[in-house]
């Protein structure tokens, strides 16, 4: 009877440990285009949904995506929804920097999206020195597994202005602080900078978010999260990231290299964190 005790009790134990782990990724799914040609949108986006469920993705963000491209993917995520909305409009033109998350691990308790602008952050517009509009979406989830509550945001900074990407930073982190005063934090993004750049210092060393990489117990990142359809490949260099708060603990980080029939599902590499409360 006692031996049988033990068993119970140290098989609940580990569903615990289990059932306080996040799988977070942030992915760069790129736009659809006629330009791709031999690797398009409808070619890959099986190859791409496909990933996300083997590598079990549970909550993550995107960038990129446009309306047609989202609903390809939730036909194909079934156990998925999103939040978000396209930087054009506020509505479903443009692009979006989609949050999808597993239903059946979280609730969705409260969302939007803002404009990264030192004009107006409601509505559609380019700040800075931006060459395009750039939106960041987040909401407020609860793990149905422990109701624990956090924040989550995702954004794709602009290609083109320095200043914008460095203010961009500065504004997420107080928004954050607007939204979710108390609560975690998890950001994602294709933020096109890479570790030295100024706007990704400016998180970094917030003393408010860490890198996930930096934090990783255990990491797998053989090249540079940019592929360029293997044109762009590096040996290293990491412009897409994952930054989070305490409570998280990283236990591990990867940029996933998966590839179809010799193909790329898209010209960036998904990166994925599992994170422990």
């Amino acid at each position: 009877m006692k031996k049988t005790i033990a068993i119970l009790f140290f098989c609940s134990f580990l569903f615990q440990l289990v059932a306080q782990e996040i799988r977070i990724a942030s992915y760069n799914i790129r736009l659809k285009t006629n330009v791709d040609t031999g690797n398009l949108w409808d070619d890959r986006k099986n190859a791409l949904c496909n990933l996300i469920q083997f590598h079990e993705f549970e909550i993550f963000g995107i960038q990129e995506g446009f309306m047609e491209q989202i609903k390809d993917m939730q036909e194909h995520l079934i156990d998925y929804s999103y939040i978000g909305v396209g930087r054009d409009d506020g509505a479903e033109k443009g692009e979006h920097s989609a949050i999808f998350y597993n239903n059946k691990r979280f609730k969705m308790l409260k969302s939007g999206t803002f404009w990264l602008s030192d004009k107006d952050t409601e509505r559609p517009n380019k700040g800075w020195d931006a060459a395009l509009p750039r939106i960041c979406t987040w909401g407020i989830f609860q793990d149905k597994k422990n109701g624990k509550k956090f924040i989550f945001m995702n954004t794709h900074f602009d290609h083109i202005g320095k200043v914008a990407r460095r203010e961009s930073a500065k504004q997420i982190l107080a928004k954050a602080k607007e939204f979710a005063r108390d609560l975690p934090l998890i950001l994602t993004g294709d933020f096109n900078v890479d570790e030295k750049d100024d706007a990704y210092l400016t998180l970094a060393e917030s003393g408010l978010v860490q890198d996930a990489y930096t934090l990783a117990k255990l990491k797998y990142a053989p090249n540079s999260t940019f592929n360029g359809w293997g044109k762009s490949l590096r040996a290293s260099g990491r412009i897409d990231h994952i930054f989070i708060t305490k409570p998280f603990k990283v236990l591990k980080y990867g940029i996933l290299t998966d590839t179809y029939m010799n193909k790329f599902p898209s010209d960036h590499f998904p990166i994925l964190s599992v994170l422990k409360w």
